[in-house]
């Protein structure tokens, strides 16, 4: 009963860091915004705000995937390479069958992206080989495929029709379709985070893999299963990606996953495992959004925009590390000897 209590007291106070960093961090988000509307009153107006959210929507689909992955102790650097594949297919087929409704499109799309998913989770979960070497790996193999499939040239936005390039600039409920499918991710992975029991069977792989394996969770099925669902979100990506631009290209989002990363590190998901919130990432998508929009609203240099955005990711991990220290030295000092 004791060591019950403890627990409790341990994820209660886990619970409140994580929250007071958030709060930290949305804090930091409109104090930022409100420097950037003293300096160009325009960075607030209706349509840039859209602008904005419409940018982000990609990048969130893909943190929630990300994150998963990262709370399992693991990462993915193909998903730039998942997307083109994803991106290119669905364009050369909307290309060569115009008629092809919108959402065959985005079907198409997302099972290529799962279909690569699940070769990584497989790679990863049944043959042990460490996530990094294996996503690089994989990141070649689906980068090479995308130029095979489009022979090396470019699906241009006169070769789409328009129905195609109609899924980003539409609209759901009055909502741009963009952010509409984001908000609906986000709903979805929460409750399948919050209310499932796979959803806490993932923290508690990623928290200690030993113990849960010990407990009867069956590890390597949770490796795939959360590899295949980054797989097929990056496959969604690479539809909206392509609908969005009108292009799709070889070497489309090559670097993006350095992006989403940073996106799940400044919603204060551990590279260590085991910790990281739907709302979090929520307000680490949208910071690097703020940057990426209000840097050139400013006249940042370009050069100086990147050294930026690293800094502020850098004092974030520095951050969540001391966050983690002062958790587990609590944690230390509430334990009775």
């Amino acid at each position: 009963m004791e060591t019950t209590i403890v627990e409790r007291k341990k994820q209660t106070f886990s619970g409140s860091v994580a929250r007071f960093r958030e709060l930290g961090l949305l804090g930091f988000i409109l104090v930022l915004c409100t420097l950037v509307q003293l300096r160009n009153p325009s960075f607030l107006t209706l349509e840039n705000v859209n602008d904005l959210m419409t940018n982000t929507a990609i990048l969130s689909i893909l943190a929630v995937g990300m994150m998963l992955v990262i709370v399992t102790r693991g990462i993915d650097l193909s998903i730039g390479a998942t997307l083109a594949l994803s991106g290119m297919i669905a364009a050369l087929t909307v290309s060569k069958f115009p008629e092809l409704h919108p959402l065959l499109a985005i079907v198409i799309g997302t099972a290529v992206g799962l279909a690569c998913g699940i070769v990584l989770g497989f790679l990863v979960s049944r043959f042990g080989i460490l996530p990094i070497i294996a996503t690089l790996g994989m990141m070649n193999v689906f980068r090479g495929l995308t130029f095979m499939a489009s022979g090396g040239k470019w699906v241009s936005a006169h070769q789409m029709p328009g129905s195609f390039k109609s899924i980003a600039t539409g609209s759901i409920l009055g909502v741009n379709t963009l952010i509409f499918i984001a908000i609906v991710t986000y709903i979805v992975f929460y409750y399948f985070i919050s209310h499932t029991r796979t959803g806490r069977q993932i923290y508690a792989v990623g928290s200690n893999p030993e113990s849960a394996k010990i407990s009867g969770i069956n590890n390597e099925k949770i490796l795939w299963l959360v590899y295949s669902i980054m797989g097929g979100l990056s496959g969604l990506a690479g539809v909206l990606w392509v609908s969005k631009f009108a292009s799709a290209q070889g070497d489309t989002a090559m670097g993006y996953e350095l992006s989403v990363i940073a996106a799940c590190v400044l919603g204060g998901v551990s590279i260590a495992g085991g910790s990281g919130k739907i709302s979090g990432i929520i307000l680490g998508s949208i910071l690097l959004g703020i940057l990426n929009n209000a840097l050139p609203l400013i006249n940042v240099s370009p050069f100086w925009q990147t050294g930026i955005q690293g800094s502020i990711i850098l004092v974030a991990v520095i951050i969540n590390a001391l966050v983690k220290r002062g958790v587990d030295r609590n944690n230390l000092m509430r334990r009775k000897i």
